[in-house]
C-alpha cells in the first residue's frame, strides 16, 4: 500500500478553489490538473507499505498530540523556479503547530524506520503538473527555463492576490494514495484528532 499523511481542505476553501480551477485551467492545457476532491495538505509522504506495517504506523500516529490550529491558503508559486516551472501550487499560511505537528509525525515514523525528511517543511497544494513530469519541489535533471505556464502567470499576475480562505485543522489523516492514468485516488484510512493537548 502506498500511504501519506495529510490534513484534508474543509468544503468551503475546496469550493473556492475549484471555481478558480474551473476559471483557471485553460490557460494551461497541456498541464496534469489536480480535482478539486483530491487536494490535501501533506504532511509526510511515506510511500509504500505492507498492511502490517501500515497497521504498525497507525498505531505510533495515535499517540501524536496537537491541539487543532488555523491554516489559510492564498498566495502561488511554481516548483523548482517560476522560471524553470514544473509544478503550479497554492500556498498555505499556518500557525506554528503545523510545522511542529509535521515535525512530530516525522519523528514519530522515525522510530519505525521510515526515513526522515531532508529539507524544512514546506506546506503547498499542488494544482497543476507541467507534463507528465514529477511533483517534486526540488530541482531534477531535466529542469530548465520552459513556457509550460508562461500564459497562466501573465493571467495570475493580473489577478493580484490569491485568497481561498481560513480554516481550523482539527484532524489529520493516514491516506492511501492509488495510481492511475487519471490521476491518483486518495482513500482515507484512519483519522487522528488534534484535539489532544
Amino acid at each position: 500500500m502506498r500511504i501519506f499523511i495529510g490534513i484534508d481542505l474543509d468544503s468551503e476553501i475546496r469550493g473556492r478553489i475549484s471555481r478558480f480551477l474551473e476559471g483557471v485551467q485553460g490557460f494551461t492545457p497541456d498541464a496534469r490538473w489536480v480535482h478539486p476532491e483530491a487536494l490535501h495538505i501533506t504532511l509526510k509522504f511515506i510511500g509504500e507499505q505492507t498492511p502490517e506495517r501500515v497497521e504498525a504506523i497507525a498505531e505510533r500516529l495515535r499517540r501524536v498530540k496537537s491541539g487543532g490550529f488555523e491554516i489559510r491558503s492564498g498566495g502561488y508559486g511554481f516548483f523548482p523556479t517560476a522560471k524553470a516551472p514544473r509544478v503550479f501550487w497554492i500556498g498555505i499560511h499556518a500557525d506554528p503547530q503545523l510545522a511542529e505537528l509535521a515535525g512530530t509525525i516525522d519523528a514519530a515514523t522515525a522510530e519505525l524506520g521510515i526515513p526522515r525528511e531532508d529539507r524544512p517543511y514546506s506546506p503547498h497544494l499542488t494544482l497543476a503538473r507541467a507534463g507528465g513530469k514529477s511533483g517534486s519541489p526540488k530541482w531534477r535533471k531535466g529542469d530548465g527555463p520552459n513556457s509550460a505556464f508562461a500564459v497562466l502567470e501573465k493571467r495570475l499576475a493580473a489577478m493580484g492576490e490569491l485568497d481561498f480562505g481560513t480554516m481550523t485543522a482539527h484532524e489529520f489523516i493516514l491516506y492511501q494514495s492509488q495510481l492511475s492514468p487519471k490521476g491518483s485516488k486518495y482513500t482515507k484510512l484512519q483519522r487522528f484528532p488534534l484535539n489532544q493537548e
